[in-house]
């Protein structure tokens, strides 16, 4: 039983084929594109107010060097999204829940803000090493801490994601088990449990669109220490 619950999360197969490149790329198949028309329609308004809404305020507080990622950025919330979204439907696979996709999205991103950081002014980039009025004796380990926790920032990236949509898909699961299971028995206690399964699956929605929101957040935030 208890593995039957995780087996949602193992990468499909047809013919021994891995079907997650299918699962990632149709996402993009689903979004409507923009005509040469000059009056669009009410979805692909909706659709730019909404980014523009989203890029305006996620590249606020970056200068115009970091408004360059404004489109990778907006872009891969997006893509988060809608994959979250699509996963939460019945007999789907969400790919986010592997965590080599999401340190595949986290590691090269931090890296990419590391290394600009390093190129455009190395002196600030290797002072958020060492804060300003530390005592001497605790420079070295100071030193190491700081390094530890930047280098852990990218699979604290990955594994948030990963966790709470492994989480929620989980309980979602447990939950829908019990009414099918208490269903026959007692009605009323089905009916109630039936209720939280709703209240859970609406609070996994808003957790597959926050967590993409915060994914890029962070992102945005280690770019703006190194722009």
């Amino acid at each position: 039983m208890m593995a039957s619950f995780f087996d949602q999360f193992a990468s499909p197969l047809y013919l021994g084929i891995p079907l997650i490149a299918i699962a990632i790329t149709l996402p993009w198949v689903l979004y409507p594109t923009p005509s040469s028309r000059w009056i669009n329609s009410r979805l692909i308004t909706v659709q730019g107010w909404l980014i523009n809404r989203f890029t305006n305020q996620l590249m606020l507080p970056l200068n115009m060097g970091g408004h360059k990622w404004a489109l990778l950025l907006v872009s891969l919330m997006v893509f988060l999204i809608t994959i979250n979204m699509l996963g939460l439907l019945p007999y789907t696979f969400t790919p986010t829940t592997q965590l080599s996709l999401n340190m595949g999205f986290a590691v090269p991103l931090w890296l990419a803000t590391v290394i600009i950081g390093m190129r455009n002014q190395p002196t600030v980039a290797l002072g958020h090493l060492l804060p300003e009025g530390t005592p001497i004796p605790l420079i070295p380990v100071l030193i190491i801490i700081e390094t530890i926790s930047l280098f852990i920032r990218p699979l604290a990236l990955g594994v948030r994601l990963t966790a709470n949509l492994t989480a929620g898909h989980l309980l979602i699961q447990l939950i829908a088990t019990a009414v099918f299971v208490l269903l026959p028995m007692m009605p009323t206690v089905a009916i109630l449990t039936a209720t939280v399964l709703l209240l859970l699956t609406l609070l996994e929605i808003a957790v597959a669109m926050i967590q993409a929101y915060v994914f890029v957040l962070l992102l945005s935030l280690y770019l703006q220490e190194n722009v």
